[in-house]
């Protein structure tokens, strides 16, 4: 039987075992700690404590009869690079990342549960029956408080389960013409009933920044900038926008709402506000009513749409002529004009959020409360005057001074040089150095006269005849508790071109003062011409009412001869937002 050359005995074994350790620390003098451990006769394993120490290069060399030489003189010292733990293994890194993974899913848990905390509590409970007319909540105590019905009528109307079909005591008043205002507070109306304030009506809408909706925004044409709403990104987050521009019917004949499609889409790219589209529209007339409805029909997509916009700037108005339009062919619109949101001149007569089953493809429509804002003249007069701001028929320029071609020669010409004109009593315009042919057009509501008298005895006429010739305000205790025109701001306006206006002087909630250099009837008299120039006013206004500068509207006739379209390049004309009517 054939021996196995490899195959050893104990005592060989342990013989074998020592002479490799000599071997082994013979041949590795820098490695002391090495150990042999033979486990079988096959497998020889080399077991190291790991330590750092600095690396040391090791050739293996193939065996030969020569002697080897001599291993290299140990180093006299060894200097470790450092006795931190050793690197992170898989398993600690894995687990580390599903550590973070954790706690970033919680925290994101957490936030999106307060999130949705704050907007269920910014809306309005649901089963709450509300008037429909207003939006108030329905109540039997309060008799003059918005949202009244007779006890007997509302648990009759809870049985029949009709709550949505109430109108309530104040909305009916309306209807009939009274002035109930209900509105108080910051930017609320003096005078009157005030059962809830401008910031509550704001925190009512504070919701819709969660919301995914389509918001329908409207502006109303005769005080843009005032009823512009700038920070409408506040109430309406990142949702798409459709501005709507209102009371287009009211703008001086022969206006070309071309040109002014064009102003309203340049002032608007301005105020870096993007939106949709622009739509010219007049809830009296339906101009342009059927091109929003179209609009919101391509851009719905399921959503719910909101109506939005400052107090009496015509939501339900165009709520009432939006309905109107669509059940022509809509019979769920048509179910819906029984039950349309209340209509009056009142600022403040929506008070609640007003939910209309409009649309056929699911998505609701919602009449808003109007965002009351402070800087308005209608904050500042009493609820009584407040008809007297409102215009019910078609603008026209009240000019100054009325002079025709000839009239005076330029040695007698003074025109309203020292001059103070005063509009109602709620503006006056002091005129320091301006042109002799200068002349100024107010646009606004026909109830507000305007008296041109010498700068000098300005304070005299004003204080004399304030509730008088000047109103508002009207009636002896409003005058006693007015408190005049408090702020007053210098203007030096400069133009380069006499052929047009050089700017508008914006009264926010009243209406606009056209600013032109050279009257137009005096614009082709070549002893008129000026190349440029600069013009000094002073405008007085009751605190905090806002006075804006402007580029100038065209209005009438006139405005299309002299306003000159923007010429854009191929990619800001994509950029801007397209209007209709």
């Amino acid at each position: 039987m054939a021996t196995n050359p490899f195959l050893l005995s104990g005592s060989s074994q342990s013989s074998t075992s020592s002479h490799l350790a000599s071997a082994v620390s013979s041949s590795f003098p820098l490695f002391p700690n090495l150990k042999i451990a033979a486990f079988c006769p096959f497998t020889i394993t080399l077991l190291p404590i790991r330590l750092p120490c600095k690396p040391y290069p090791i050739s293996c060399r193939a065996s030969s009869a020569s002697p080897s030489p001599s291993p290299p003189p140990p180093p006299t010292s060894v200097e470790l690079d450092g006795t931190g733990a050793a690197a992170p293994t898989r398993g600690d890194l894995y687990l580390e990342r599903q550590q973070s993974m954790s706690a970033a899913a919680l925290v994101l848990k957490k936030n999106k549960e307060g999130k949705k905390k704050r907007r269920n509590d910014a809306k309005l409970p649901t089963n709450v029956a509300c008037c429909y007319g207003c939006g108030a909540p329905l109540q039997t105590t309060e008799v003059d408080a918005p949202g009244y019905v007779n006890a007997e009528t509302y648990e009759l109307k809870k049985i029949h389960r009709q709550l949505k079909t109430i109108l309530c005591g104040r909305c009916k008043l309306l209807s009939h013409g009274h002035m109930v205002t209900a509105v108080g507070g910051h930017g609320g109306y003096s005078g009157g009933k005030q059962f809830i304030s401008a910031e509550e009506l704001r925190e009512k809408l504070s919701y819709l920044r969660h919301e995914k909706a389509l918001i329908v925004k409207l502006v109303d044409i005769v005080d843009f900038n005032g009823s512009f709403l700038a920070r409408v990104r506040d109430l309406a987050g990142a949702n798409p926008i459709i501005l709507v521009i209102t009371k287009v019917d009211l703008l001086p004949r022969g206006t070309n709402l071309n040109c002014i499609g064009d102003w309203v889409v340049e002032a608007t790219t301005k105020k870096k506000l993007n939106v949709i589209s622009v739509h010219l529209t007049s809830s009296k007339s339906f101009v342009g009513i059927a091109g929003v409805i179209s609009e919101i029909q391509k851009e719905k997509k399921g959503r719910d749409v909101y109506i939005l916009g400052s107090a009496n700037v015509g939501k339900s108005a165009f709520i009432n002529a939006f309905l109107k339009l669509m059940a022509r062919k809509d019979p769920v619109a048509a179910a819906a004009q029984k039950y349309k949101p209340m209509q009056s001149a009142v600022p403040g007569t929506t008070l609640g959020p007003i939910q209309i089953e409009a649309f056929q493809g699911g998505g609701n429509l919602f009449d808003t409360p109007g965002v009351h804002l402070h800087h308005r003249q209608a904050a500042v007069v009493h609820s009584d005057d407040l008809p007297s701001l409102a215009p019910q028929s078609r603008l026209r320029g009240q000019s100054f001074p009325v002079i025709s071609i000839g009239t005076f020669t330029d040695s007698e010409a003074v025109g309203i040089n020292g001059s103070s004109l005063f509009w109602g009593g709620l503006v006056r315009i002091d005129v320091i150095k301006v042109l002799p042919r200068t002349r100024l057009t107010f646009y606004g509501p026909k109830k507000l006269k305007v008296h041109m008298v010498s700068m000098a005895k300005a304070d005299e006429f004003y204080h004399k005849e304030l509730g008088n010739t000047l109103t508002p305000p009207s009636g002896k205790e409003r005058v006693e508790s007015w408190l005049g025109l408090q702020a007053v701001r210098q203007l030096l306006i400069k133009f380069e071109d006499t052929n047009r206006p050089a700017c508008d002087i914006a009264i926010s909630g009243l209406g606009w003062i056209a600013v032109e250099p050279v009257g137009a009837a005096e614009r082709n008299d070549p002893d008129t011409r000026v190349k440029a120039g600069e013009l000094h006013l002073a405008v007085h206004v009751p605190k905090p009412v806002e006075i804006f500068i402007r580029p100038p509207i065209p209005v009438g006739k006139a405005g299309e001869e002299w306003y000159q379209f923007q010429e854009l390049t191929e990619k800001e004309e994509e950029s801007r937002p397209k209007w209709f009517y």
